[in-house]
């Protein structure tokens, strides 16, 4: 047994539908800019390729839960994406062989201090402290590929109390889910437990304390988290 000078922290996990089993996650990578109607929402060019970003594990929040509004901002937005869970990983994967490292998919929010974002953008500093804030990842529940197969299509969509903010579908995604992981796997090792957010379709927005959040992929899951009042 480790004798740690510390507690360890505890394992990240994202639920398995329909079963009691737990997916560790090792790793969350992001994808920008790969819905070309949310590039030009951002007035950003829709030439330039999507990029990758990262969060830490610890920034996953479940189905149901709450998120405090998080400190420093007044302009926090909802992205809702497809979540793609990886089995195996490796380096330089070929596109061809890319779905093979897939366990399973869901759906995410990638939350955002947009005001944060934005002065780091402009300064030409990293986006950590206007992406990778605590609580700034909930998942829902995956569904495993070895039931629903590789959606290539399906409704995306997010509402705020009720109201539709997001609407999109997979076949717009400016590259596919086998062509993110592939070049993904060209910049870092990727492996078992990393999670990938796909990126997001157009209508994000800002959400405040005591907003419901809704998001489903079709054929794939849904999820639900509130927005909380500031931690204290």
């Amino acid at each position: 047994m480790t004798d740690y000078v510390i507690p360890p922290p505890p394992q990240a996990t994202l639920d398995v539908a329909g079963s009691s089993k737990k997916f560790p996650v090792r790793r969350i990578w992001c994808v920008g800019r790969n819905y070309i109607e949310h590039i030009r929402e951002m007035g950003q060019d829709e030439r330039a390729p999507p990029f990758f970003f990262a969060k830490p594990a610890d920034a996953i929040v479940p189905d149901g839960g709450t998120v405090p509004y998080p400190s420093l901002t007044k302009d926090m937005h909802h992205e809702v994406e497809l979540v793609v869970a990886l089995k195996s990983g490796g380096i330089n994967i070929p596109v061809e062989k890319a779905n093979g490292c897939i366990y399973g998919y869901g759906v995410g929010v990638d939350l955002t201090r947009r005001d944060l974002q934005i002065a780091s953008r402009e300064l030409k500093r990293p986006w950590e402290v206007g992406k990778a804030f605590d609580a700034s990842a909930p998942c829902g529940p995956l569904k495993p590929a070895a039931e629903i197969g590789h959606p290539a299509k399906g409704r995306i969509t997010l509402k705020v109390n009720g109201q539709v903010r997001q609407d999109g579908d997979l076949n717009q995604l400016i590259w596919n889910v086998p062509e993110i992981i592939s070049k993904l796997s060209e910049m870092v090792a990727l492996e078992a437990g990393d999670i990938i957010m796909t990126g997001t379709p157009a209508g994000v927005a800002a959400t405040v304390a005591g907003d419901k959040l809704e998001c489903e992929v079709e054929g794939i899951g849904k999820l639900t988290v509130t927005i909380g009042q500031p931690k204290k």
